[in-house]
Formats: C-alpha cells, sequence, structure tokens
C-alpha cells in the first residue's frame, strides 16, 4: 500500500484527501536556543482520538448504459428511415431499410446456382477432381464474401450469429468436400465405383451451393436495420477520437480504450461519426451508402454510469462497494452518488500519460443541497468523482503536517519531559487534516507540527 510522504499531501498533484475536522489546541512556542539566535517557531498539538476518512479523486466520465451504430451491410442507397431523431424505439423495432442491387444480385445467381445444383444430380462424370477443385473455390469464394459481408453489419448480435454461420457452413463443406475426394482417389485407384465418387461430389456441390444462397439472403435479411437494444435515435455513428469500438455490451460490463465520450466501453456496435456539423441526418432518404456506412445509433439511457480513471497509485484502495460523490462540470453545486461496480484488470493511459485503471460505478439522482433534485446529465459530461475509500471511526490521530520521512519511514517528533525525540510510526487512514497513527504515538502525546525541519534530537521546547 502506498505511503506517501505527508509534506506533499496538500499538493495539487496527489489525490485530494477528505477528513473529519477536529478541533485540535495548538501550542506556539518558541525554542530556546543555547545560542540565543532567533529561530523559527515551533508550533505543537496533541495527539487526540477522532475519525478519519480517506478519500481519492478521479477523473470521470457519465456513460451511457449500451449503445448500437447501425450500418449499411453493402453498398446502395437508403430506401427509407422508419423513425426520427430523438424518437424511443423498442428493440427489434425496423429502424431503416438499405436497397442494394448487387446483394439482391448475389442472392439471385446463389438462387439459380442452387437450383441447377439440384437438378443436376452429380458431377458429370468425366473430370471428376477439376470439378471438385471448382467446387472448392466457389465454396471459398462464398465463405469470403458472407465474413466480409457480415463484418460490416453493426448489430453485433446479429453479426456474432452470421459469423458462427459461415463458420458452420465451413465446417460442413470441409466435410463434404473431404468425403468427395476421398471417393474420386478410390476410384481413380480402382478400390470404389465411379457412381459412387460422382454422388459424394454432387452432395458436396448442393451443400455448397445450399451455403452459398443461404449467406447471400442473410446478407439481404440484414437490409433491414432492426433497433438490437431499446433506447433513443439519433442520426449517424458515434464520434471517436480514436476509432476503436467492442462489442455491445451492458453498462460495466467489457474493458476498452479509446471510445468515444459518453459511451461505455464494450458497448459501441461500430465504429462510426455522426453527421456534420449543421446537417440533420448522416444519411437522406435515397442518398448513397457503401458497407458500413453509419446511418442510425440507438442509445439506452435508462441507466447512467460513471467511468472514472484512477491513478496506479490508487487503484489498490478500491473496492467493489465504496461510495463516493460525484460532481459535474456541466451542474456546479449538484452532488451524484456513486457506487463502485467494478475496476478494470487491465490498465489504460490516463490524460495525464501515466497508467490508470478504469473503475466503473453505478450513477444516482443528483441533489443541490439536502432538497433540490439536479438534473439528469447525459453521456459524455465531465465529471470529478471523489470516492471514500478508507475509513476509521476511533482512531489515533495527529494533524498531518507532523509527519515526516527519515530513514525511510514515516517519523513524528514527540515532546516528552520537556524534550523533542524522533518516533517512527505506522501510518493508516490518511485524511487531508488529519493522519491515523497505528503505532508510534498514544493520546494525548504532544508532537510537532510547525517547523518539523528545524528541531533538532533531545531539543528542549519549553
Amino acid at each position: 500500500m502506498r505511503r506517501p510522504d505527508p509534506p506533499r499531501l496538500p499538493s495539487a498533484t496527489r489525490p485530494r484527501l477528505f477528513t473529519a475536522l477536529l478541533a485540535v489546541a495548538v501550542l506556539t512556542l518558541t525554542s530556546a536556543a543555547s545560542c540565543g539566535s532567533d529561530e523559527p517557531p515551533i508550533a505543537l498539538a496533541s495527539a487526540v482520538l477522532a475519525p478519519v476518512t480517506e478519500e481519492i479523486d478521479a477523473p470521470a466520465t457519465v456513460v451511457a448504459r449500451a449503445a448500437a451504430t447501425l450500418t449499411a451491410p453493402a453498398d446502395g442507397t437508403l430506401r427509407s428511415l422508419r423513425v426520427e431523431p430523438g424518437q424511443q424505439v423498442k428493440r427489434g423495432q425496423v429502424l431503416a431499410v438499405v436497397d442494394s442491387p448487387s446483394a439482391r444480385e448475389r442472392l439471385r445467381q446463389a438462387r439459380a446456382a442452387l437450383d441447377a445444383a439440384k437438378r443436376a444430380g452429380g458431377g458429370g462424370g468425366g473430370n471428376l477432381t477439376g470439378s471438385l477443385r471448382g467446387t472448392d473455390r466457389a465454396a471459398a469464394q462464398a465463405h469470403a464474401a458472407a465474413r466480409a459481408a457480415a463484418g460490416k453489419i453493426s448489430d453485433p448480435k446479429l453479426r456474432k450469429a452470421l459469423l458462427a454461420q459461415v463458420e458452420s457452413a465451413q465446417r460442413q463443406y470441409d466435410a463434404a468436400a473431404r468425403a468427395a475426394d476421398r471417393a474420386v482417389r478410390e476410384v481413380q485407384s480402382g478400390v470404389r465405383s465411379l457412381n459412387s465418387a460422382v454422388g459424394a461430389l454432387a452432395t458436396a456441390q448442393r451443400l455448397q451451393a445450399q451455403q452459398a444462397y443461404d449467406l447471400a439472403k442473410a446478407t439481404v435479411d440484414a437490409l433491414t436495420l432492426r433497433a438490437p437494444i431499446a433506447g433513443v435515435v439519433q442520426p449517424g455513428g458515434v464520434s471517436s477520437g480514436a476509432g476503436s469500438t467492442g462489442a455491445l455490451a451492458g453498462l460495466l460490463d467489457a474493458a476498452g480504450g479509446g471510445l468515444p465520450p459518453g459511451i461505455d466501453p464494450g458497448a459501441l456496435g461500430a465504429p462510426a461519426a455522426g453527421p456534420p456539423a449543421g446537417v440533420d441526418t448522416a444519411v437522406p432518404v435515397g442518398g448513397r451508402v457503401t458497407a458500413g456506412t453509419p446511418v442510425l445509433t440507438v442509445v439506452d439511457t435508462r441507466e447512467l454510469g460513471l467511468l472514472a480513471e484512477v491513478d496506479e497509485t490508487d487503484v489498490l484502495l478500491v473496492q467493489v462497494g465504496l461510495t463516493g460523490t460525484v460532481e459535474l462540470d456541466a451542474v456546479t453545486g449538484a452532488s451524484y452518488p456513486a457506487t463502485v461496480r467494478s475496476i478494470d484488470v487491465l490498465p489504460s493511459t490516463s490524460a495525464r500519460g501515466g497508467v490508470s485503471y478504469r473503475v466503473r460505478l453505478s450513477l444516482g439522482a443528483g441533489r443541490y443541497g439536502e432538497a433540490e433534485s439536479a438534473p439528469a446529465p447525459r453521456p459524455g459530461m465531465n465529471a470529478v468523482l471523489r470516492l471514500r475509500v478508507r475509513e476509521a471511526s476511533d482512531a489515533v490521530t495527529v494533524p498531518a503536517s507532523a509527519i515526516f520521512s527519515a530513514d525511510g519511514r514515516d517519523t513524528v517528533w514527540v515532546v516528552r519531559d520537556g524534550r523533542v525525540g524522533r518516533a517512527s510510526v505506522t501510518v493508516g487512514v490518511q485524511g487531508q487534516d488529519l493522519v491515523q497513527i497505528v503505532d508510534g504515538v498514544q493520546p494525548g502525546d504532544r508532537v510537532v507540527v510547525r517547523g518539523t525541519d528545524q528541531v533538532r534530537d533531545g531539543q528542549e521546547v519549553g
């Protein structure tokens, strides 16, 4: 656990620590020097029992529960928009339709090839090896095209399902192709009849044609854009500084980096960009789209959360369930409660260039003081999190200024019988004004709180 140098505690670069304020009697004395020269005053205070609370501050951002950007799965035009910006939509609701002549032409060709394969019933019996290789090439092309098309579908669940379908189709075809290849080789070696080889080849060809049709149809079906989550619609995608996104996930679920402000890592469906400034929609009805063009984004704001960047020197103090308060730049004077839900395992680079860890918190309703409700924030708003990490209700405490470092140990000057002496101490909960002393000082002991660098061991203080 980190033991900061107490003289640096008030520095603006260190986390701000809050403690219960305690009135202590401070005696200001002038040290008696044998040489009679004037020395800076030395201030003393008594160690007392008091409650101490330690808090850390961290920059944070308000995040939406989830978001998904719907993109065009193929080249074409935007045929229709079924919703308006700001409209609340349900999961599965049709939001837009893309017209893609190229995707529909591939489907038509795949249907014709499937019909031909069903009618043919065989590989022709001539060049069996050449027929099988041609079937292999067609299957490989169909699988590659399907993967490319599936990768451009923004709905993460649909994209995952289509990619799984492609993988399953390839495994099935590979098994059929291996069976046909064995049959051809056995015919060539005289072990098997020609009819059995032709039948195996026909099975592989029909399977390839069926798979090509299924995958082409899935791409056409994806031209109808449906809401993968419930939420509010906005045009285009979400502007991203780093352009990295992950799969759709709930708030506080996944780790990630460089995501757009206001979107929890793991909650975005596809990399995208919003409409240009001064433009209402990213793509108008009838406008051209290419595969991957963002059309609409659905944002689930039913449950807002907070994403905080906690410095590596503080993150080991953070535990799930700890509570804190949040102040928003946009809502001066209001305070919002927050509770830690999870702490990321992998680090990220903080805004100051150091190592930090993302802490995910639930965010409660804000208030001005005790009574008036504060407005609900919007995703992306900047905030400061003040998190209570440790507390001690009845601790032996001294002012933070009493502690200094000597020989690598936390130390205080303790006055006994009118003379000061060094005492190594074990520090516990560290507040801004008071620090808990676990060992080394007893209640009632007087300690030097000002002029610690002017005191000499054994010096009389009156």
